[in-house]
């Protein structure tokens, strides 16, 4: 008998064509349904809660699927994580409701962006923070935030120029905070556009480099032009932190 489950997945992005499934390319999504068509017997579908971009990472991806196991969810969380790759990782999988859909559910998401200024690179952690040449002003970085707060239309911070539905998101809030030698970016939002977050931390750390003012980040929303908003900072620095549901 057919039962939706839903999971939470971590993964370490850094290998991966980004979470959504792709001919000829590793990721997440393939990973896992490669070892749940092993398990039932059949193709199934996991249905990720977003789809983040190759080489960004998650600490608690949400997902389900609809599938037959023959299992419960503790055998076929072990069953999985016994297969998986060792860069991704089930940490729970608990039964749904039928109409429980990990992405038209979620009411809410949590980034975290790490950057590095410190003086000797950090060879442990090269591969999940963005190491930055030159510090940044952490003040006017947080000013500059207060802009980006709140519901605007955020096209000029999204990758997709073709897009074709709203680009109207809420961003309630986003924290800036050192921590020795890291400088951690945490954006809380009902929904984040393609490479939105790392936009906004590129836009952030021009401003606190000195290289744009705040009234130029007050432009890059209201303009039409991409690159009025800062750069693209890479994706390594980037990891999904939470998914919220009612």
């Amino acid at each position: 008998m057919k039962q939706n489950y839903r999971l939470i997945i971590m993964y370490d992005g850094s290998r991966y064509y980004g979470w959504q499934r792709q001919p000829d390319h590793d990721t997440v999504q393939g990973k896992l349904e490669a070892v749940l068509e092993r398990l039932c017997g059949q193709p199934v579908e996991v249905i990720g809660a977003g789809r983040t971009d190759a080489g960004v990472h998650a600490r608690n991806m949400v997902a389900n699927v609809v599938m037959d196991a023959g299992l419960v969810p503790e055998e076929i969380r072990d069953y999985m994580n016994r297969y998986l790759p060792e860069d991704i990782a089930v940490r729970e999988v608990k039964a749904a409701g039928p109409r429980f859909h990990a992405r038209y559910n979620a009411i809410g998401k949590t980034y975290c962006y790490t950057c590095f200024d410190g003086p000797v690179k950090p060879v442990f952690d090269r591969k999940y923070v963005y190491v930055l040449e030159e510090s940044p002003d952490i003040g006017v970085m947080r000013e500059a935030a207060r802009l980006l707060t709140g519901e605007h239309d955020f096209r000029n911070f999204c990758m997709n120029p073709r897009m074709k539905k709203s680009t109207v998101r809420t961003v309630d809030q986003i924290r800036i905070e050192r921590e020795g030698d890291y400088i951690r970016f945490t954006f809380h939002g009902t929904g984040f556009l393609q490479n939105m977050v790392r936009i906004m931390v590129g836009t952030l750390l021009e401003v606190g480099w000195g290289h744009m003012g705040q009234e130029q980040v007050q432009e890059a929303l209201q303009s039409r032009e991409r690159q009025k908003a800062g750069p693209t900072a890479p994706a390594q620095g980037l990891c999904l932190m939470q998914v919220d549901y009612d």
